[in-house]
């Protein structure tokens, strides 16, 4: 095996190079470009999902499926109910509806599952990112602001934001 390479554990050869940059990537981004990179990797392993099953290459829509459920999963689990719990109750239920889609798509092999799934994490992806740029401006102008309501709030932003209600 080329030194350069290696394999993942479903035995895929991949560039070492690649996963150098993505661990870098995942290891010097902050949390709201994470959550951002999660989004990304749901849209993508449920297109992948997707153009398997359109393929009929059940095995492989039944990973990448998978993969993207376990995503909406590690969002869902990541929301912190003490902080504000009646807008993680709403995200909550956003994570929800996104994976029960998946997982009707991944049983019935039903597209249209997958593109109701699509359609909804394409308008939250779009949403992060908005409060992504806005927490980045934020950060440049070394103020903090509360990305719910576009007000600043006292003191100065040092790391990471809040969603404090």
């Amino acid at each position: 095996m080329d030194p350069s390479q290696s394999s993942d554990s479903s035995g895929v050869m991949t560039d070492a190079t690649d996963n150098t940059y993505l661990r870098d990537a995942v290891m010097t981004a902050s949390p709201e470009q994470l959550q951002l990179m999660l989004y990304d990797g749901a849209i993508r392993y449920a297109r992948q999902g997707r153009d398997a099953i359109e393929a009929k290459d059940f095995e492989t829509s039944f990973d990448r499926l998978t993969k993207a459920q376990n995503i909406i999963l590690e969002m869902s689990h990541g929301l912190n109910h003490e902080i504000n719990p009646t807008l993680c109750k709403q995200v909550a239920s956003i994570y929800d509806f996104l994976y029960r889609k998946l997982v009707d798509a991944n049983l019935y092999r039903d597209v249209s599952a997958i593109d109701d799934a699509l359609k909804v994490l394409a308008i939250e992806r779009e949403t992060w990112q908005m409060l992504v740029d806005k927490v980045a401006k934020a950060r440049e102008a070394n103020i903090a602001i509360d990305p719910l309501n576009d007000a600043p709030t006292e003191g100065v932003l040092t790391s990471g934001f809040s969603v404090e209600g």
